[in-house]
């Protein structure tokens, strides 16, 4: 069903506690697992506005977005003068849950602040949580090295529907720039509002320009996508009501994501790609039948939609007739079958 909806979660603190804008360090592990079981696989921002999706046949899309680049999300541990990922943090857990499912890649979205209070510079600064100023390139480099997406959440969250024109540019071009500051050359793709709150002019939050006094250099920036704050699981890119520069997300609170993935099903409106093959079977002479069935059911518990998208490798293999006689015009009875049935 390429026309259901796709979650796009969105986390903050990962810590000690659950709240309206933290997540418990178990809770998130919990999150992964239940998503895992329940047949879904992460893409970034980027992938589900570009309509491509490296997930595994049969399992369904999922979006997680971490917003205000605090240190739990990515914390170093300094042991005999080598870094190490904290194990407790976001990018640690992650990591690890790869480590034992590998088709749970390494896709998910962080929306960063380069120069916030309280830590949220880069994953940490100023010795805040333990964590070195020095650091902070590093952790940005390193998220994008592994396929994670980077997203701009401005210089300092600043809430863009209380300032003019030219202070909205500069919050969000200097986002820009710390982020190729880090990571020379990445185009930043994906912009997320702080506290949802949209500029006056609203298309300045995904295009406009900055020039920076000290240097005279003009710093231009286009994001493909906007995130909200809060909202439904998204429309699929597939459909009209998709817009890129309105994606709405899931704040994880409670149980949330449970709650949303129920729902989905419950209203038949679950995103599912399935890649499949047409096996073909002779029937007698003159006789002009064709079926596709797909009442079939996969792993993790869910039923495949009814609506069924057949893709193919390449032309050479959308159908193959035999004609033993071509004058006899037979034609073929079509089953679908999924490919781990095949033998």
């Amino acid at each position: 069903n390429q026309n259901g909806r796709i979650p796009i979660l969105e986390y903050h603190l990962i810590g000690d506690k659950d709240g309206t804008y933290s997540r418990e360090v178990e809770h998130f592990k919990r999150d992964l697992q239940l998503l895992y079981d329940r047949g879904y696989r992460p893409i970034t921002v980027a992938q589900l506005m570009d309509k491509k999706f490296d997930i595994p046949v049969g399992t369904s899309p999922v979006v997680f977005t971490f917003d205000d680049a605090s240190p739990g999300q990515f914390r170093y541990i300094e042991k005999n003068g080598q870094l190490e990922i904290d194990p407790n943090s976001a990018v640690g857990i992650w990591l690890d849950f790869n480590k034992k499912h590998p088709d749970w890649k390494n896709r998910a979205t962080f929306c960063l602040l380069p120069a916030a209070k309280a830590g949220h510079a880069f994953f940490g600064e100023k010795g805040i949580e333990g964590q070195k100023s020095e650091w902070r390139f590093k952790k940005v480099k390193f998220l994008a090295d592994q396929g994670f997406e980077l997203c701009n959440h401005t210089l300092w969250h600043a809430q863009l529907s209380k300032y003019p024109d030219a202070f909205v540019q500069e919050q969000i071009a200097r986002g820009v720039m710390a982020i190729d500051s880090a990571v020379p050359g990445y185009k930043v793709r994906t912009m997320a509002l702080p506290q949802g709150l949209w500029p006056k002019n609203r298309p300045l939050a995904w295009q406009g320009s900055w020039t920076d006094k000290k240097s005279g250099r003009e710093i231009r920036y286009a994001h493909d996508g906007v995130l909200e704050v809060a909202g439904p699981a998204a429309p699929s890119p597939f459909t009209s009501g998709f817009n890129t520069h309105s994606l709405p997300r899931v704040q994880v609170i409670g149980n949330v994501i449970e709650k949303t993935l129920d729902r989905l099903e419950a209203t038949h409106e679950r995103f599912a790609r399935i890649l499949g093959r047409i096996v073909l079977r002779r029937v007698g002479p003159r006789q002009e039948r064709a079926r596709l069935d797909v009442d079939q059911r996969r792993g993790h518990h869910e039923e495949l939609a009814r609506d069924v998208e057949v893709q193919f490798l390449n032309e050479r293999h959308r159908l193959e007739v035999l004609l033993r006689d071509e004058r006899d015009r037979n034609v073929v009875d079509v089953d679908f079958v999924l490919l781990d049935q095949m033998q």
